[in-house]
Protein backbone atom coordinates (compact mmCIF):
# COMPACT_ATOMS: atom_id res chain seq x y z
CA UNK A 1 0.00 0.00 0.00
CA UNK A 2 1.47 3.39 -0.99
CA UNK A 3 2.05 5.94 1.76
CA UNK A 4 -0.33 8.91 1.65
CA UNK A 5 -0.06 11.87 4.02
CA UNK A 6 -1.62 15.30 4.41
CA UNK A 7 1.29 16.65 2.41
CA UNK A 8 0.12 14.70 -0.65
CA UNK A 9 -3.37 16.15 -0.22
CA UNK A 10 -1.92 19.66 -0.13
CA UNK A 11 -0.23 19.09 -3.48
CA UNK A 12 -3.18 17.28 -5.09
CA UNK A 13 -5.96 19.67 -4.03
CA UNK A 14 -3.93 22.89 -3.57
CA UNK A 15 -4.82 23.11 0.10
CA UNK A 16 -3.50 25.86 2.35
CA UNK A 17 -1.37 24.84 5.31
CA UNK A 18 -2.57 26.98 8.21
CA UNK A 19 -0.14 26.05 11.00
CA UNK A 20 3.64 26.13 10.90
CA UNK A 21 5.38 23.34 9.02
CA UNK A 22 8.02 22.95 11.78
CA UNK A 23 5.36 21.83 14.28
CA UNK A 24 3.78 19.23 11.99
CA UNK A 25 4.13 15.46 11.95
CA UNK A 26 2.91 14.08 8.62
CA UNK A 27 1.35 10.82 9.75
CA UNK A 28 0.23 8.22 7.18
CA UNK A 29 -3.43 8.18 6.17
CA UNK A 30 -4.57 4.56 6.42
CA UNK A 31 -8.26 4.78 5.47
CA UNK A 32 -10.28 6.52 2.78
CA UNK A 33 -13.12 7.24 5.21
CA UNK A 34 -13.58 10.91 6.06
CA UNK A 35 -14.95 11.95 9.48
CA UNK A 36 -17.13 15.00 10.06
CA UNK A 37 -16.94 15.27 13.87
CA UNK A 38 -20.31 16.82 14.53
CA UNK A 39 -21.27 14.62 17.46
CA UNK A 40 -17.76 15.03 18.85
CA UNK A 41 -18.31 18.79 18.96
CA UNK A 42 -21.18 18.01 21.31
CA UNK A 43 -18.79 16.12 23.59
CA UNK A 44 -19.37 12.47 22.62
CA UNK A 45 -15.98 10.90 21.86
CA UNK A 46 -16.69 7.25 22.76
CA UNK A 47 -16.42 6.07 19.15
CA UNK A 48 -14.26 8.88 17.82
CA UNK A 49 -12.40 7.65 14.67
CA UNK A 50 -9.11 9.38 15.44
CA UNK A 51 -7.18 7.77 12.56
CA UNK A 52 -9.42 9.30 9.89
CA UNK A 53 -9.06 12.69 8.28
CA UNK A 54 -11.26 15.15 10.16
CA UNK A 55 -13.32 17.54 8.02
CA UNK A 56 -14.82 20.63 9.67
CA UNK A 57 -17.41 22.62 7.78
CA UNK A 58 -19.78 25.48 8.49
CA UNK A 59 -22.14 23.32 10.57
CA UNK A 60 -19.44 22.01 12.93
CA UNK A 61 -17.69 25.34 13.38
CA UNK A 62 -20.95 27.25 13.91
CA UNK A 63 -21.94 24.84 16.67
CA UNK A 64 -18.42 25.07 18.11
CA UNK A 65 -18.64 28.88 18.28
CA UNK A 66 -21.61 28.64 20.64
CA UNK A 67 -19.73 26.57 23.25
CA UNK A 68 -18.15 27.98 26.38
CA UNK A 69 -14.41 28.66 26.46
CA UNK A 70 -13.72 25.59 28.61
CA UNK A 71 -15.80 23.40 26.28
CA UNK A 72 -13.95 24.76 23.25
CA UNK A 73 -10.58 23.86 24.76
CA UNK A 74 -11.81 20.41 25.75
CA UNK A 75 -13.29 19.57 22.32
CA UNK A 76 -10.23 20.56 20.36
CA UNK A 77 -7.79 18.84 22.70
CA UNK A 78 -9.77 15.61 22.35
CA UNK A 79 -10.14 16.10 18.59
CA UNK A 80 -6.38 16.39 18.04
CA UNK A 81 -4.63 13.13 18.91
CA UNK A 82 -1.27 11.58 18.07
CA UNK A 83 -3.12 9.31 15.61
CA UNK A 84 -4.96 12.06 13.73
CA UNK A 85 -3.41 12.45 10.22
CA UNK A 86 -4.89 15.88 9.57
CA UNK A 87 -7.78 18.31 10.02
CA UNK A 88 -9.26 20.10 7.02
CA UNK A 89 -11.36 23.26 7.13
CA UNK A 90 -13.72 23.85 4.19
CA UNK A 91 -15.11 27.06 2.65
CA UNK A 92 -11.99 29.05 3.71
CA UNK A 93 -13.54 29.42 7.17
CA UNK A 94 -11.62 30.95 10.06
CA UNK A 95 -9.63 28.43 12.11
CA UNK A 96 -10.44 28.64 15.85
CA UNK A 97 -7.50 29.53 18.06
CA UNK A 98 -8.30 26.55 20.32
CA UNK A 99 -7.82 24.23 17.32
CA UNK A 100 -4.51 25.87 16.42
CA UNK A 101 -3.19 25.37 19.96
CA UNK A 102 -4.37 21.77 20.26
CA UNK A 103 -2.92 20.87 16.85
CA UNK A 104 0.38 22.53 17.74
CA UNK A 105 0.68 20.42 20.89
CA UNK A 106 0.50 17.07 19.04
CA UNK A 107 1.74 18.06 15.56
CA UNK A 108 -1.49 17.69 13.59
CA UNK A 109 -1.50 19.55 10.24
CA UNK A 110 -4.42 21.93 9.69
CA UNK A 111 -5.38 22.45 6.05
CA UNK A 112 -7.90 24.80 4.50
CA UNK A 113 -9.79 24.66 1.20
CA UNK A 114 -12.21 26.97 -0.57
CA UNK A 115 -14.52 24.13 -1.67
CA UNK A 116 -17.84 23.31 -0.02
CA UNK A 117 -17.74 20.59 2.62
CA UNK A 118 -19.75 18.02 0.66
CA UNK A 119 -17.80 18.49 -2.56
CA UNK A 120 -14.46 18.41 -0.75
CA UNK A 121 -15.43 15.23 1.11
CA UNK A 122 -16.39 13.52 -2.15
CA UNK A 123 -13.14 14.46 -3.89
CA UNK A 124 -10.99 13.41 -0.93
CA UNK A 125 -12.75 10.05 -0.63
CA UNK A 126 -12.36 9.29 -4.34
CA UNK A 127 -8.68 10.18 -4.28
CA UNK A 128 -7.92 8.16 -1.14
CA UNK A 129 -9.85 5.11 -2.37
CA UNK A 130 -7.71 5.14 -5.49
CA UNK A 131 -4.43 5.61 -3.65
CA UNK A 132 -5.10 3.22 -0.77
CA UNK A 133 -6.67 0.40 -2.79
CA UNK A 134 -5.05 -3.07 -2.43
CA UNK A 135 -2.57 -3.64 -5.25
CA UNK A 136 -0.88 -6.63 -6.85
CA UNK A 137 1.17 -7.14 -10.01
CA UNK A 138 0.53 -9.89 -12.56
CA UNK A 139 2.76 -10.97 -15.43
CA UNK A 140 0.69 -10.42 -18.54
CA UNK A 141 -0.79 -7.94 -20.99
CA UNK A 142 -3.87 -5.73 -20.59
CA UNK A 143 -5.72 -4.57 -23.71
CA UNK A 144 -8.89 -2.52 -24.14
CA UNK A 145 -10.90 -4.44 -26.76
CA UNK A 146 -14.24 -2.91 -27.70
CA UNK A 147 -14.53 -1.42 -24.22
CA UNK A 148 -13.67 -4.69 -22.44
CA UNK A 149 -10.47 -4.81 -20.41
CA UNK A 150 -8.91 -8.14 -21.43
CA UNK A 151 -6.08 -9.48 -19.27
CA UNK A 152 -3.89 -11.86 -21.31
CA UNK A 153 -1.73 -14.22 -19.27
CA UNK A 154 0.53 -17.16 -20.09
CA UNK A 155 4.04 -18.47 -19.71
CA UNK A 156 7.00 -16.47 -20.99
CA UNK A 157 7.45 -16.73 -24.76
CA UNK A 158 3.94 -17.97 -25.51
CA UNK A 159 3.21 -14.88 -27.63
CA UNK A 160 1.38 -12.42 -25.38
CA UNK A 161 3.21 -9.29 -26.57
CA UNK A 162 3.04 -10.29 -30.25
CA UNK A 163 -0.69 -10.84 -29.88
CA UNK A 164 -1.01 -7.44 -28.18
CA UNK A 165 0.85 -5.81 -31.09
CA UNK A 166 -1.53 -7.42 -33.58
CA UNK A 167 -4.52 -6.22 -31.54
CA UNK A 168 -3.17 -2.67 -31.47
CA UNK A 169 -2.79 -2.79 -35.25
CA UNK A 170 -6.44 -3.80 -35.44
CA UNK A 171 -7.45 -0.61 -33.61
CA UNK A 172 -7.53 -1.69 -29.97
CA UNK A 173 -5.71 0.07 -27.13
CA UNK A 174 -2.76 -1.10 -25.07
CA UNK A 175 -2.88 -0.54 -21.31
CA UNK A 176 0.09 -2.56 -20.04
CA UNK A 177 2.62 -5.08 -21.26
CA UNK A 178 4.73 -7.53 -19.26
CA UNK A 179 3.60 -6.29 -15.82
CA UNK A 180 0.04 -5.25 -14.96
CA UNK A 181 -0.57 -3.42 -11.70
CA UNK A 182 -4.05 -4.28 -10.45
CA UNK A 183 -5.92 -2.24 -7.84
CA UNK A 184 -9.19 -3.28 -6.23
CA UNK A 185 -10.79 0.11 -5.79
CA UNK A 186 -14.32 -1.14 -5.02
CA UNK A 187 -16.04 -4.47 -4.51
CA UNK A 188 -15.86 -6.48 -7.75
CA UNK A 189 -13.97 -3.69 -9.52
CA UNK A 190 -10.38 -4.33 -10.59
CA UNK A 191 -8.45 -1.53 -12.27
CA UNK A 192 -5.31 -2.42 -14.21
CA UNK A 193 -2.55 -0.07 -15.29
CA UNK A 194 1.09 -0.14 -16.32
CA UNK A 195 4.08 0.70 -14.13
CA UNK A 196 5.34 4.18 -14.94
CA UNK A 197 8.69 2.85 -16.17
CA UNK A 198 7.24 0.73 -19.01
CA UNK A 199 4.07 2.67 -19.82
CA UNK A 200 3.12 2.55 -23.54
CA UNK A 201 6.01 0.15 -24.28
CA UNK A 202 5.91 -3.31 -25.88
CA UNK A 203 8.74 -5.86 -25.89
CA UNK A 204 8.82 -7.93 -29.06
CA UNK A 205 11.43 -10.70 -29.19
CA UNK A 206 13.79 -10.17 -32.09
CA UNK A 207 12.64 -6.58 -32.50
CA UNK A 208 13.19 -5.09 -29.05
CA UNK A 209 11.32 -2.33 -27.23
CA UNK A 210 8.80 -0.28 -29.21
CA UNK A 211 6.76 2.74 -28.14
CA UNK A 212 3.17 2.03 -29.11
CA UNK A 213 1.97 5.62 -28.70
CA UNK A 214 4.77 6.95 -30.91
CA UNK A 215 4.18 4.37 -33.65
CA UNK A 216 0.37 4.15 -33.67
CA UNK A 217 -0.73 7.44 -32.09
CA UNK A 218 -2.32 8.53 -28.82
CA UNK A 219 -5.52 6.64 -29.65
CA UNK A 220 -3.70 3.31 -29.40
CA UNK A 221 -3.03 3.50 -25.66
CA UNK A 222 -4.79 4.29 -22.40
CA UNK A 223 -3.43 4.64 -18.88
CA UNK A 224 -5.84 2.37 -17.01
CA UNK A 225 -8.81 0.08 -17.62
CA UNK A 226 -11.25 -1.99 -15.61
CA UNK A 227 -10.56 -5.71 -16.05
CA UNK A 228 -13.56 -7.64 -17.34
CA UNK A 229 -12.13 -10.80 -18.90
CA UNK A 230 -9.01 -12.93 -18.45
CA UNK A 231 -7.61 -15.06 -21.27
CA UNK A 232 -4.85 -17.57 -20.54
CA UNK A 233 -2.62 -18.64 -23.42
CA UNK A 234 -0.98 -22.07 -23.21
CA UNK A 235 0.87 -24.28 -25.64
CA UNK A 236 -1.39 -26.86 -27.30
CA UNK A 237 -1.47 -30.13 -25.35
CA UNK A 238 -2.62 -33.09 -27.45
CA UNK A 239 -3.57 -35.00 -24.31
CA UNK A 240 -5.80 -32.25 -22.95
CA UNK A 241 -9.46 -31.79 -23.80
CA UNK A 242 -10.38 -28.19 -24.56
CA UNK A 243 -13.83 -26.67 -24.35
CA UNK A 244 -15.47 -26.67 -27.79
CA UNK A 245 -18.91 -25.33 -26.98
CA UNK A 246 -18.24 -22.60 -24.42
CA UNK A 247 -20.82 -23.82 -21.91
CA UNK A 248 -18.38 -24.19 -19.03
CA UNK A 249 -17.18 -20.93 -17.47
CA UNK A 250 -13.92 -20.77 -15.56
CA UNK A 251 -12.91 -17.93 -13.24
CA UNK A 252 -9.71 -16.27 -12.07
CA UNK A 253 -9.67 -14.91 -8.52
CA UNK A 254 -7.86 -11.62 -7.90
CA UNK A 255 -8.22 -10.36 -4.35
CA UNK A 256 -11.91 -11.00 -3.59
CA UNK A 257 -13.09 -10.59 -7.17
CA UNK A 258 -13.86 -13.41 -9.59
CA UNK A 259 -12.98 -12.58 -13.20
CA UNK A 260 -14.34 -14.73 -16.07
CA UNK A 261 -11.46 -16.71 -17.57
CA UNK A 262 -10.91 -18.52 -20.87
CA UNK A 263 -8.04 -20.81 -21.83
CA UNK A 264 -6.89 -20.55 -25.44
CA UNK A 265 -4.44 -23.18 -26.75
CA UNK A 266 -1.60 -21.87 -28.90
CA UNK A 267 -0.20 -23.66 -31.94
CA UNK A 268 1.12 -22.61 -35.38
CA UNK A 269 -1.55 -21.32 -37.74
CA UNK A 270 -3.95 -19.97 -35.10
CA UNK A 271 -4.63 -16.24 -35.32
CA UNK A 272 -4.65 -15.39 -31.62
CA UNK A 273 -5.50 -11.73 -32.15
CA UNK A 274 -8.72 -12.60 -34.01
CA UNK A 275 -9.64 -15.28 -31.45
CA UNK A 276 -9.17 -12.89 -28.52
CA UNK A 277 -11.02 -10.12 -30.35
CA UNK A 278 -14.00 -12.42 -30.97
CA UNK A 279 -13.82 -13.66 -27.36
CA UNK A 280 -14.22 -10.06 -26.15
CA UNK A 281 -17.17 -9.46 -28.49
CA UNK A 282 -18.79 -12.73 -27.39
CA UNK A 283 -18.27 -11.73 -23.76
CA UNK A 284 -20.13 -8.47 -24.43
CA UNK A 285 -23.00 -10.41 -25.99
CA UNK A 286 -23.23 -12.67 -22.95
CA UNK A 287 -23.50 -9.64 -20.69
CA UNK A 288 -26.38 -8.47 -22.91
CA UNK A 289 -28.12 -11.84 -22.47
CA UNK A 290 -27.13 -13.42 -25.80
CA UNK A 291 -25.31 -16.72 -25.25
CA UNK A 292 -24.64 -18.55 -28.54
CA UNK A 293 -23.43 -21.73 -26.81
CA UNK A 294 -26.55 -21.92 -24.63
CA UNK A 295 -28.78 -21.26 -27.64
CA UNK A 296 -27.13 -24.12 -29.51
CA UNK A 297 -27.52 -26.41 -26.49
CA UNK A 298 -31.22 -25.51 -26.23
CA UNK A 299 -31.75 -26.21 -29.95
CA UNK A 300 -29.96 -29.53 -29.63
CA UNK A 301 -32.14 -30.47 -26.66
CA UNK A 302 -35.29 -29.58 -28.61
CA UNK A 303 -34.20 -31.74 -31.58
CA UNK A 304 -33.49 -34.70 -29.30
CA UNK A 305 -36.84 -34.33 -27.54
CA UNK A 306 -38.68 -34.12 -30.89
CA UNK A 307 -36.87 -37.25 -32.05
CA UNK A 308 -37.93 -39.13 -28.93
CA UNK A 309 -41.56 -38.10 -29.42
CA UNK A 310 -41.52 -39.25 -33.09
CA UNK A 311 -40.48 -42.73 -31.97
CA UNK A 312 -43.63 -43.03 -29.92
Amino acid sequence: MPKVTAQHLMEQFHLELVNQDDDINYRPITTSDISRPGIEMAGYFTYYPAKRLQLLGKTELTFFSELSEDEKDDRMQRLCTYDTPGIIISRNLEVPEQLMQAARDVGVPILRADLSTTRLSSQLTTYLESKLAPMTAIHGVLIDIYGIGVLITGSSGVGKSETALDLVRRGHRLVADDSVEIHQEHDNMLIGKSPELIRHLLEIRGLGIINVMTLFGAGSVRNFKRIGLAIHLELWDENKTYDRLGLTEDEMKIFDTQVPKMTVPVRPGRNLAVIIEVAAMNFRLKRMGINAAQQFSDRLTDVIEEGDQDEF
